[in-house]
């Protein structure tokens, strides 16, 4: 099995790290992109969402509204365990279909996970102890937050309101068997992302 996983906080950079890893050579499978693509209208997780939170979710054009769906489920527990619910069974079925595409082809494969590591502190799913190697992308909240709000449009207290929900730097750093710190300047983080590349291949090579 050649499939690594790679996660951080969201506004860490992890996603362009993975685009990064990509262009190298590995074959990504992320998260995101499942979900986006199963929230298209009359996707899977489209339909379950207006069921269980109904129409106030749905723009006029017909698409999910996503900033309104945040702002019910990350403002209660019960319904971030009902969005979460919904969502995390159906993406990690469609994940698992792509992943094992790749890697019937011999890819070297990158599992791009927001959620790796529990709020609690643990992996998400046993089966991710299997993973050849855990990347953590890493990097200060306040960084995170301000990434967020400039480049992503989220108010400042949604973005933190989603960072209090997920896993800890720390609880993240816990799992990593190669970490990124993505709180410099891009010369230094190209910099990690072609050691973590020749890190990754070597331990292929070694398999």
């Amino acid at each position: 099995m050649a499939e690594f996983a790679i996660t951080g906080g969201i506004g860490s950079g992890k996603s362009t790290v993975a685009a990064a890893l990509e262009t190298k050579g590995a074959k990504l499978v992320d998260a995101d992109e499942v979900v986006r693509d199963l929230q298209q209208p009359d996707g899977e997780i489209f339909v379950n969402l207006v069921q269980a939170f109904g129409d106030v979710i749905v723009t006029k054009d017909g698409e999910l509204d996503r900033q309104k769906l945040a702002d019910i489920a990350f403002s209660d527990p019960e319904e971030l365990e009902r969005l979460n619910s919904i969502v995390h069974p159906a993406v990690g079925e469609e994940m698992k279909k792509r992943r094992d595409a790749f890697v019937r082809q011999g890819h070297i494969v990158l599992i791009d996970i927001p959620l790796l590591v529990t709020p609690e502190g643990n992996l998400a799913r046993k089966e991710y102890e299997e993973f050849v190697g855990k990347i953590v992308v890493d990097c200060d909240e306040k960084t995170a937050v301000s990434r967020l709000v400039e480049f992503r449009g989220f108010r400042d207290d949604d973005a933190w309101a989603r960072i209090d929900k997920q896993a800890s730097r720390d609880q993240r750093l816990k799992f990593a068997d190669f970490v990124i710190d993505n709180n410099g300047d891009n010369a230094l983080l190209e910099s990690q992302i072609e050691e973590c590349w020749s890190w990754m291949t070597s331990l292929v090579s070694e398999e």
